[in-house]
């Protein structure tokens, strides 16, 4: 294995033209793109007499090989929390993100990254106290507690320009103070979305998105006489309440002391799924509504008015949200939230830069991929080379080579084979690959200067000379 650290695209490129199988490895307490790649290159190794015969990899199982039993055995599966990506599974998220790439391109957005660690004390203030206990957190000596996560807004507004986007699918982008509440992002936001999940098969009819404004909770709040000092709390327990039975939602509300009677109305209020209704409850100068009215109605515009439903106990338990929030979810609900995001004008000052109005999504790939596969929706995504350079004869396989660099540095994706196979094993091998071409090097044609190549799609075998395959 060829193991190379670098986000390049060049070196993207390099891959791609030597046919390597990129494998992502489990980064620490999240499933993210890693700045490591791992490139398989065992095809160009040529056998040896001389060389010891290949031991059987061990998977991620752990199992032992034969005759090492006196070793202890060490359990090589990722930590919890993160995954391994083979060819398969890793050409397919390829094209996933791809996906992810296109839209975000649509939408104006530019790509940034971010670190996959960050300190205990940014995630604190960003989501308080309790996300410590969903997080991998550990010490370096003599250095601050960092956590496994990322966190994309960590210094002040000048560092972030108007729409930007990662992997996994995180688009944010910056508002202008007192202009357009919600209908500049939070609309733009959610048209990216749909734009998404249509272009991967999806409708209105597999999935919806909860929309809803932390103000309405807080609004609720203030009729029911419920202390301001307590609305971080109770966001956080109303985000369980499609989670938990009505039971452990109250026993909850009355731990922090909320009132039985208030606690009735706080949860029937939650239960309203009409802004009409939501209306006469709050009143019609409710800000928190007449933001949402105006989402709605820019929806219609938008074309993807039909995927939203007002939900009022959307609230997104994390702590820097202000303003509207939603959140993904399959009509069927056999599956937990396919994305989310919202509002957080404040956050930037949370950190010690400038308040800034913003808003932006997290869309991850685990539950989407679930999903299409249910509904059948999958692509298959085979591996795809150009041409497969094949040696009939062991003399030749320096030949061979500099076939297939010539072809790689002519801009082809070329796997190279120099192994002694049998011409029925190189057929299929080629095939396997997706290959347009398989080139053969042999000693007959070598002699003339020439290289017999067989077209695929046609089944068309010709001689052709070193120049004319390069063309």
């Amino acid at each position: 294995m060829l193991q190379l650290g670098s986000k390049s695209s060049l070196l993207r490129t390099v891959a791609r033209n030597h046919a390597f199988k990129p494998i992502r490895q489990p980064i620490m307490g999240r499933s993210r793109n890693s700045s490591t790649i791992t490139l398989a290159v065992e095809q160009e190794q040529a056998p040896s007499a001389e060389t010891e015969p290949a031991k059987a990899p061990k998977g991620r199982s752990g199992a032992n090989t034969k005759g090492s039993s006196s070793k202890q055995m060490i359990d090589t599966q990722p930590p919890r929390g993160t995954r391994d990506f083979y060819p398969d599974e890793m050409r397919f998220r390829n094209w996933l993100f791809g996906e992810f790439a296109a839209v975000s391109a649509a939408f104006g957005f530019e790509q940034f990254d971010a670190p996959v660690l960050e300190s205990e004390e940014l995630f604190v203030r960003k989501a308080g106290e309790e996300i410590t206990d969903q997080l991998y957190n550990f010490e370096q000596f003599d250095a601050p507690v960092l956590e496994s996560e990322e966190l994309f807004v960590r210094k002040a507004g000048e560092e972030i320009t108007d729409q930007l986007f990662n992997f996994e699918w995180n688009p944010m982008q910056k508002t202008t103070p007192g202009v357009d509440r919600v209908w500049t992002a939070e609309v733009l936001a959610l048209a990216a979305i749909q734009m998404f999940l249509k272009r991967v098969g999806l409708t209105s009819k597999d999935v919806g998105i909860k929309v809803s404004s932390r103000k309405v909770l807080q609004s609720v709040m203030t009729q029911f006489g419920v202390p301001e000092d307590q609305f971080a709390k109770v966001c956080v327990i109303v985000d369980k309440v499609d989670k938990l039975p009505r039971e452990k939602v109250e026993e909850e509300l009355a731990a922090i002391g909320v009132q039985s009677d208030v606690v009735d109305g706080l949860l029937s209020a939650m239960n309203i799924r009409s802004l009409d209704d939501m209306e006469k409850l709050l009143g019609s100068n409710s800000e928190a509504i007449k933001d949402l009215q105006t989402l709605f109605k820019l929806a219609e515009g938008y074309g993807y008015s039909d995927w939203l439903v007002f939900d009022p106990s959307v609230v997104r338990g994390l702590a820097y949200y202000t303003g509207t929030v939603f959140e993904g979810f399959d009509r069927e609900g056999n599956l937990r939230a396919i994305f989310g995001g919202g509002r957080y004008d404040k956050l930037l000052g949370t950190l010690g830069g400038e308040d800034s109005p913003m808003a932006g999504f997290g869309f991850g790939d685990a539950v989407i991929v679930e999903l299409l596969k249910d509904k059948g929706l999958l692509p298959e995504v085979k591996q795809k080379v150009d041409d497969v350079v094949f040696v009939m004869d062991e003399n030749l396989r320096a030949e061979a080579s500099g076939i297939a660099m010539k072809l790689r540095e002519a801009g082809r994706s070329v796997e190279l084979v120099l192994e002694a196979k049998k011409m029925k094993w190189a057929f299929k091998h080629a095939e396997k690959c997706g290959a347009s071409r398989l080139v053969l090097v042999g000693n007959k044609e070598w002699e003339k200067g020439m290289v017999s190549v067989k077209d695929l799609a046609t089944f068309n075998q010709v001689e052709m000379a070193i120049g004319d395959l390069l063309a």
